[in-house]
């Protein structure tokens, strides 16, 4: 028995290391490919017309409702139609020329560090080489928040919109809350679902403290810095009432400094009555005026596309097999020790 139990010791031990082994190789392999991808910026932009997209829906439904004497018909009223609005587009002149306005759509994932800014800063330079005043923007935004700085800069890029004076429209289906509200403050025109989750205007950070289990078994712990306040709270060391101090003061300024970004861009905000860190539903949100409507992304860009030529925009790297499997991995393996870890210490965030 006892022979027997080594064995399978020795094979485990054995599985373990190749299994690291390979994980070694993996992530290493992504990390090269990562870097030859942001040297040479392999990537490129994706265009979708959704009109297209809709239509095609329509005539499958149709294809399968309709008899053939009604389709036929319907076919041949098209035809009629699209040579009618032909002949009418010819006879336009001027601002009439220019045709439909256009309506350009991203999409935003937010995750803790808002990666997805990487991506979006890419989609929004190609729009901004030819949307004008008469076009729009429509940004489906879902994000709960999360670091301060990755958000900081999602909306920064989001801001580039409104400085070259195209509308911006924001669409929240499920949650744009805290820094995803951050972020959803800048549209000309906020609309949600009725229970999507807005709002939380706030900061929160924690922290772990180990001091006392050190100190039980007599290990020590040193933090050696230069400046005052270089290091506020430790996770190993002992922490003060003058770090806890000041630690209080920098998230009570950086909830100053976002209540100020939210009210920057919708001034008629009653900003202390919606700053307390709080989430609305969608129905509740727009009676506080943190959205302007109740409409879901779906229905908005269904009705828009009768008077508005619509795009889906989507920035995609174009990476090689071996690399896209060693990224995942890499991925995976990443997001299993940032969780960890942000369970363990959590910086001040949105």
């Amino acid at each position: 028995m006892v022979d027997m139990l080594l064995q399978y010791g020795l094979f485990l031990a054995k599985a373990i290391t190749v299994v690291i082994a390979a994980m070694f190789v993996i992530i290493t392999v992504a990390n090269l490919g990562e870097r030859r991808r942001h040297s040479e910026d392999d990537g490129d932009i994706e265009i979708m017309r959704l009109n297209d997209r809709y239509e095609h829906f329509a005539d499958v439904l149709r294809m399968a409702v309709l008899d053939k004497a009604e389709f036929k018909a319907f076919l041949k009223s098209e035809k009629d139609r699209e040579k009618a609005e032909s002949k009418k587009d010819s006879a336009k002149t001027g601002d009439e020329a220019k045709g439909r306005r256009r309506i350009f759509v991203i999409h935003f994932n937010g995750d803790m560090r808002a990666s997805a800014t990487d991506n979006l800063r890419q989609e929004i330079t190609a729009i901004l080489t030819m949307a004008e005043a008469r076009d729009e923007v429509v940004v489906c935004l879902e994000s709960p928040g999360g670091m301060v700085h990755g958000y900081g800069l999602a909306a920064s890029q989001l801001a580039r919109i409104r400085q070259n004076n195209v509308p911006l429209t924001i669409c929240v289906d499920k949650v744009a809350a805290s820094g995803g509200y951050m972020m959803a403050c800048l549209g000309n025109t906020i609309m949600a679902a009725p229970f999507a989750i807005v709002g939380s205007i706030g900061v929160v950070a924690q922290i772990p403290n180990f001091h006392r289990l050190l100190d039980k078994w007599d290990i020590d712990f040193e933090v050696l810095t230069a400046g005052e306040y270089k290091r506020t709270l430790t996770v190993f060391g002992e922490n003060t009432d003058a770090g806890r101090e000041k630690f209080v003061e920098e998230l009570e300024d950086t909830h100053t400094l976002f209540k100020d970004f939210v009210k920057d861009y919708r001034p008629a905000l009653d900003i202390a009555k919606v700053a307390t860190g709080e989430h609305w539903y969608g129905r509740r949100a727009v009676d506080l005026g943190l959205i302007d409507k109740l409409m879901t992304s779906d229905e908005y860009l269904q009705t828009a596309s009768k008077e508005a030529d619509i795009f889906a925009v989507r920035f995609v790297q174009k990476v090689p097999l071996l690399q896209r499997v060693g990224l995942v991995a890499a991925s995976s393996l990443d997001r299993v020790l940032l969780g960890w870890w942000e369970r363990l210490v959590q910086r001040p965030r949105f």
